[in-house]
């Protein structure tokens, strides 16, 4: 018989705060975490913000010559693994080693590490490249530094599906657990992207704000003078347990997963189907894994990437999906704060999703100041709102035409006795 699967821990490092009560904090009060890129010079750039972390060490968490050897992204991955821990009182031993794993993507992985490298390579020739530069690159290596950091022999490995990444690995961990392969599962995704070859590629295909004036500003999903995403960059992990586990454990439960849909647009390599097929298959995946119907959804956390293609083709699909239920459904997009992270993206705003039944208050959609007749739904403008909810949703889409979608609901909060 299928397992339940429940959420019992939750960590992350984000533009808005190296942990889950800061970066929360920041979300419901309607916070921006881009400015100006400070981690090299962009002055011949033509995108020149991002949604940067602040303030993180890795070699004061980890030591100097550990970090030295993780490309940022591992540091951000094992940072939101050890809060996770943490949140949920797992003691990690031999006794239950064996059924804990993780499954931690990435959309990008090491890029900081390979483009300096190559840097190294071109300027001071092949003997000088580090031997640490496959390790640090390879898109698994922060799933299997959770492993290797925590001891565990369960299933390691990354998803990596762009930005649909982060959703994915929340979805699949799911799958493992629900199969009953294990008890318990690191799930999440981690992106360090905010370097120069990613900025600049992005910002060649246009996909990037270029509201250099005003980064706070420049990412606003779903409003008429959008013009691209803000890149973000850091990691969210979600411990995944069976209901029977977390319950053998006295753990406090704080949601449970209970739909899950992935599918592929099989259409174009960076741009969404217009009509949002894929996405509406998804988002119905998920509803009829969950047992749901569409008057059962009160929230959805919307991949709203702040891109004119995207926020439109997902609002069709959101009304493809749930007809005239779809104006009564409040939706925002929290990349309108923290930036596109990417990988990670997914996994922080199923984090949200949590928090939102925890507290049950939706975030804002920020900057969100001229309607676009495209996009005519309830996006949650500028300012949280206090609603009673028990199931919410969240989408992510990303390039080559992947799409997922989970469900989370609430499960009465339940606390240890």
């Amino acid at each position: 018989m299928p397992q339940r699967v429940v959420i019992t821990g939750l960590g992350c490092i984000s533009p808005v705060g190296n942990d889950v009560e800061t970066t929360w904090r920041n979300i419901v009060a309607g916070k921006s975490g881009a400015g100006l890129i400070t981690r090299f010079n962009t002055d011949d750039f033509k995108v020149r913000i991002a949604a940067e972390v602040k303030g993180f060490n890795g070699g004061s968490l980890f030591g100097v010559k550990n970090a030295r050897r993780m490309d940022r992204y591992t540091q951000f991955a094992l940072a939101a693994a050890l809060q996770a821990q943490e949140d949920a009182e797992l003691e990690i031993h031999d006794d239950n080693r064996n059924r804990i794993g993780a499954v931690v993507g990435t959309g990008i992985g090491g890029m900081n590490t390979m483009s300096k490298q190559v840097d190294v390579f071109n300027s001071r020739g092949a003997a000088r490249v580090s031997p640490f530069l496959v390790p640090m690159m390879i898109p698994d290596t922060g799933a299997a530094t959770i492993s290797i950091h925590l001891g565990l022999r369960g299933p390691s490995m990354a998803i990596v599906t762009a930005c649909a990444t982060g959703t994915n690995a929340v979805g699949e961990a799911a799958e493992i657990i629900r199969r009953g392969a294990v008890d318990v599962m690191f799930a999440g995704g981690s992106e360090a992207a905010v370097v120069p070859i990613a900025i600049a590629g992005l910002a060649n295909m246009t996909a990037l704000s270029r509201r250099n004036d005003e980064p706070e500003r420049a990412s606003r999903p779903f409003d008429k003078d959008r013009d691209g995403f803000v890149m973000g960059e850091g990691a969210a992990i979600l411990i995944l347990e069976s209901y029977e586990h977390a319950v053998g454990r006295n753990a406090n439960i704080l949601a449970e997963v209970v739909g899950y849909g992935s599918n592929s647009d099989a259409f174009h390599i960076s741009a969404p189907a217009p009509d949002g097929e894929g996405a509406v298959l998804c988002m119905r995946q998920a509803l009829d894994s969950a047992g749901l119907g569409i008057d059962d959804i009160d929230y959805i956390n919307a991949h709203g990437t702040s891109t004119p293609l995207n926020d439109a083709s997902e609002t069709t699909a959101i009304k493809r999906t749930f007809g005239e239920r779809a104006y009564k459904i409040p939706i925002s997009s929290t990349k309108s704060m923290t930036g596109h992270l990417m990988g990670s993206s997914g996994a922080l705003e199923a984090l949200f999703c949590v928090k939102v039944l925890e507290n049950g208050v939706i975030p804002p959609t920020i900057n969100y100041e001229t309607p676009d007749e495209n996009c005519d739904l309830d996006y949650v403008p500028n300012e949280a709102q206090q609603a009673d909810m028990e199931h919410v949703m969240s989408n992510s889409f990303g390039f080559g035409g992947h799409n997922a979608t989970i469900i989370i609901k609430r499960t009465g909060n339940q606390t240890k006795q």
